[in-house]
């Protein structure tokens, strides 16, 4: 794997700066940078001062004018800085000219995301995704990695004999194609996995269970809401990004249908692009899901802008006009009735629910009913016990809720399918 750069053992100090060019974006800005900060914090680095500087017009070198720039530089000396991170994206030549000037380590946001990505990943599909994405990343920054790149491989042939064979590859063209090589080779294999998640996925198709994805904004709380519907156990921190890998778990609704439910990674703004692509294997169970589960927390500030972002997100998935239950969690510490009052007018329609204390679950999963109630019927079956193979059928490919027997007959009550509901509908006891 080629680094980016050089890092430290421990980064331990860090300068953030945002830069804006509009008014009119000011308060966007200072948002996006408050987030910056718990993305740097959540990378175990000290935040010692935020800077919002505002620019006339964008620069080619440092984004912002020379003199700005070195006195973003000057202060983070002052600080005794180990890194200066820019929220804005920076290319590579920028990169390259800020540490040139600050003489210290410069990242942007995307850096910092794909950092908190290789820390957190654990599954091979979650290391092969970040690998790709870093990669990606690293490639037009391969030239920060040497001093000598302007030196040269292969020999002369001359004096002993061979003819002379010219010059050699120069080392930067080497790196580019190990690098081009690593890509193509995560490739491949996440390929792979995607076509093992295929397999997996037509096995839960023929079992006609229904799936619900749980989508929405980092430490929106999703992981929590798993584990208080199924128990599952999820790592579930108030952190960004603390999933990165999809669980799913089965549950079963009010109406004893069963229901899959997987906790997908978060959505985060201005979101790298690369990294939308690099986690599609991940993030299909969004697309390919029956419905979603789009939880808020009612806590943000910025919940619409959240809420925004996840859609956006998810029509670029291509999931966007998938019907959706929206969630309202963390509702237990929202105590201003005019907040309350606020969230019912921006979102109304949606639940409130607290997954930590396990209020609100009950609706949320009459509301999973309700919407999947176009899918299964429940029906009072009397079979005769000659027919034992139907009761064998019930068990296998329906929800049974109850057996008994009457006779010769075997009265069962279950949650049926459409797919079977017309091999056995002759047995059924009408209301």
């Amino acid at each position: 794997m080629f680094e980016v750069r050089e890092k430290p053992e421990m980064v331990e100090r860090a300068l953030l700066v945002r830069f804006y060019f509009d008014p009119r974006e000011a308060d966007e800005a200072e948002s996006l940078l408050e987030e910056l900060g718990e993305l740097v914090r959540t990378l175990g680095i000290e935040v010692v001062e935020k800077l919002l500087p505002r620019c006339r017009e964008m620069h080619k070198k440092f984004l912002c004018g020379t003199g700005k720039a070195a006195e973003v530089a000057e202060l983070a000396r002052a600080h005794d800085c180990d890194v200066i991170v820019i929220d804005n994206g920076l290319a590579p030549s920028q990169q390259r000219e800020w540490e040139k000037l600050a003489d210290l380590c410069v990242i942007d946001r995307e850096e910092v995301i794909l950092d908190i990505f290789a820390k957190r990943a654990q599954t091979k599909e979650a290391r092969l995704q970040v690998e790709l994405a870093r990669m990606q990343y690293a490639l037009p920054r391969l030239a920060r990695m040497w001093g000598h790149l302007d030196r040269e491989g292969g020999s002369g042939g001359g004096m002993g004999g061979g003819a002379a064979r010219g010059m050699g590859e120069k080392q930067i063209e080497v790196d580019r194609r190990l690098a081009n090589l690593s890509i193509d080779r995560c490739k491949r294999e996440l390929e792979l996995v995607r076509k093992q998640r295929q397999t997996q996925r037509k096995e839960r198709e023929k079992l006609e269970t229904p799936h619900a994805a749980i989508v929405g904004y980092t430490n929106a709380g999703k992981s929590s809401l798993l584990n208080a519907l199924s128990g599952a156990g999820v790592m579930a921190k108030d952190m960004l990004f603390a999933t990165l890998d999809t669980t799913t778990r089965r549950i079963d609704l009010p109406d004893g249908q069963p229901l899959l439910v997987t906790d997908t990674v978060g959505f985060v703004r201005n979101l790298p692009h690369r990294l939308v692509e690099a986690f599609k294997a991940t993030l299909e169970e969004a697309v390919l899901a029956d419905f979603l589960i789009h939880v808020l927390d009612a806590t943000a500030p910025e919940i619409q802008r959240f809420h925004d972002t996840t859609l956006e997100v998810l029509n670029e998935l291509g999931a966007g006009e998938k019907r959706a239950i929206t969630v309202l969690n963390k509702i237990d510490l929202v105590t201003d009735p005019e907040d309350l009052a606020a969230l019912g007018r921006r979102f109304p329609g949606a639940l409130h629910v607290s997954a930590r204390e396990g209020s609100g679950l009950d609706a949320l999963l009459r509301a999973c009913s309700e919407i999947l109630a176009d899918r299964v019927r429940r029906r009072d079956y009397r079979i005769p016990q000659k027919r034992a193979d139907l009761v064998g059928l019930l068990h296998r490919e329906a929800k049974v809720l109850s057996t008994d027997y009457d006779g010769d007959d075997i009265l069962v009550r279950a949650v049926v399918p459409p797919t079977i509901a017309g091999r056995i509908e002759e047995f059924v006891i009408e209301e």
